[in-house]
């Protein structure tokens, strides 16, 4: 089955009559760690490598380094070790001050991430994906939405020359925790894709629909987030300034674009066509860069027992559509 969708004008796809699947990866920093534990869990379950029941996978930040992964061909356990034994290292402040200094610098240093993205993912390239892939950031200097993708169309002839890791740097460069990213091949500064896209299943949609022609009835979406807090909101909120806003008003915009963005797919695909697992859970117990690995594995563990039978289901036998590499020099290391 050929991965190119046809050229306009010359009628549906091949597989007009079959589904067409996506998985779609929420941002979330460390927590990411949930998302790869519960793939891993499904992967177990359904027996098979849960990429192949997928012709599409989009991610942002956290998301979107695991969507890297597994369009190299990494096994969702393999991502979530790598999580587990790089995660602290990243995330680790050896500065004093902190609080004080990141009013005006990033909260951590981006060579940590680099490093550890860099021996993941080594010198492979966006175009060596076997997945189609799309990766959401953001361009500063244009001021506008910047989609890294494979490419799974031929007009698509640019982004594949670029390396996964800068890819990873690029859409997990998460304003006031890491410094903007500048590629190495045009110098264009790019911060994380949660700005704006955070809970990229719209994206997703969007491109099986105009990339791939794919008709919204045949779609069947797994949107799979990072939990949630149930967090009640302050009444400073309510009245406040810069300052009630700038300390609690990052998180309301990042919950109410991942709330917006499920409400858009769930009333363009229907509910029987979408299945969201966003687990919400007690505020104050996760943050972004601060996790107990454990807990969050555990919780993953639990979830899945009860979601493994309903993904199995709607997932069902389908086979992805895969890419031909443009280059393959083998796996990347972990």
């Amino acid at each position: 089955m050929s991965s190119q969708p046809p050229a306009a004008g010359t009628g549906p796809p091949a597989w007009a009559h079959e589904r067409f699947q996506i998985l779609s990866l929420d941002g979330g920093g460390l927590k990411g760690i949930y998302s790869a534990a519960v793939l891993a869990a499904l992967e177990q379950a359904i027996g098979v490598p849960i990429i192949s029941r997928f012709d599409l996978i989009v991610g942002t930040s956290t998301g979107g380094i695991i969507a890297l992964g597994l369009g190299l061909g990494l096994s969702p356990r393999e991502i979530l070790d790598f999580y587990v034994r790089s995660g602290v290292e990243v995330f680790t402040d050896r500065l004093r001050l902190r609080a004080i200094r990141r009013l005006v610098r990033p909260k951590y240093s981006r060579s940590r991430l680099e490093h550890a993205v860099r021996e993941v993912f080594n010198d492979r390239l966006l175009g060596e994906s076997s997945k189609a892939l799309v990766i959401p950031a953001y361009d500063l200097d244009a001021d506008r939405v910047y989609l890294f993708k494979t490419p799974h169309v031929e007009r698509f002839d640019r982004d594949w020359r670029v390396p996964d890791w800068e890819v990873a740097m690029a859409t997990s460069a998460a304003p006031t925790y890491f410094p903007a990213f500048r590629l190495g091949s045009d110098r264009t500064r790019l911060i994380d894709g949660g700005v704006w896209a955070n809970n990229p299943s719209p994206i997703a949609v969007v491109e099986a629909v105009s990339s791939f022609g794919a008709d919204l009835k045949q779609i069947r979406l797994f949107s799979l987030g990072t939990t949630s807090a149930a967090t009640v909101r302050k009444k400073s909120l309510d009245h406040g300034g810069f300052v009630q806003w700038g300390l609690g008003g990052l998180e309301v915009l990042l919950k109410g674009q991942s709330v917006g963005a499920s409400t858009a797919a769930f009333h363009l695909l229907g509910e029987e066509h979408v299945l969201r697992e966003d687990p919400v859970i007690p505020a104050g117990v996760l943050k972004l860069d601060v996790v107990d690995s454990d807990h969050l594995i555990g919780l993953a563990s639990s979830y899945s027992r009860h979601l493994a039978p309903r993904f199995s289901s709607f997932v069902g036998e389908h086979v992805g559509l895969e890419l031909e590499p443009k280059m393959s020099e083998g796996p990347g290391k972990l």
